[in-house]
């Protein structure tokens, strides 16, 4: 069976946790925190989390897990059926992951624990959230979906990072950048958390914060 490393407050453990359950894939849960010890580092070498163990070894990475759980249970409907869709879904992701949420990650230290940024990160970060905010509304759809009328790995994704993006940006700069740009991220966070897997996520990350504060 497949093992998880990592800790429910950790949106992309939490991204990988989300496509497990709702593609019916047993695996068992191994609270991992953070900062890695020097063996766990064997197993994910930037000293992040979510990794995985299987009866081959090791793997880190959400995204790299996630291609490894759509190859190895091809009978799941990981990705999209259709070749071109399936890219367009994993187009949306780099975009939420790579463009959206890294670069919010640096007002992360302000926005949730504590810390200070410079107010030349936040300048910067500014601009370029401004500019990714925009290209990520020209690309998704929220139709319901962000890819389109159906659930989707990419909403995995959206799922566990928009509500970060949006929140950073209004502690930061007393304004959320997804709003403004006429992203309802809140409706659409809501209608996910509807889905029986994305009740248990978020219930297991409630009881996580509960559990450690």
């Amino acid at each position: 069976m497949i093992k998880l490393h990592g800790f429910a407050l950790s949106n992309y453990y939490n991204k990988v946790k989300l496509v497990l359950l709702e593609h019916g894939i047993p695996f068992e849960e191994v609270t991992t925190k953070l900062p890695l010890g020097e063996a766990q580092l064997a197993h994910s070498p930037a000293g992040k989390v979510p990794y995985i163990e299987t009866e081959q070894g090791f793997l880190c990475e959400s995204q790299v897990i996630v291609e490894y759980l759509a190859a190895r249970f091809p009978d799941k409907p990981i990705f999209a059926s259709d070749p071109w869709q399936a890219a367009k879904e994993r187009e949306l992701i780099t975009f939420i992951e790579t463009h959206l949420e890294l670069t919010t990650r640096e007002l992360y230290g302000e926005a949730f624990f504590g810390g200070k940024a410079s107010d030349e990160v936040k300048a910067t970060m500014e601009k370029r959230l401004r500019r990714y905010v925009a290209s990520f509304k020209r690309l998704a759809k929220f139709a319901p979906y962000v890819a389109g009328d159906q659930f989707g790995v990419a909403d995995a994704a959206a799922f566990v990072s928009l509500p970060l993006v949006g929140r950073a940006t209004q502690t930061i700069y007393g304004s959320d950048f997804l709003a403004d740009a006429g992203i309802d991220w809140k409706s659409y966070i809501k209608r996910i958390g509807e889905r029986p897997a994305a009740q248990r996520v978020n219930a297991d990350r409630k009881a996580y914060i509960e559990a450690n504060s």
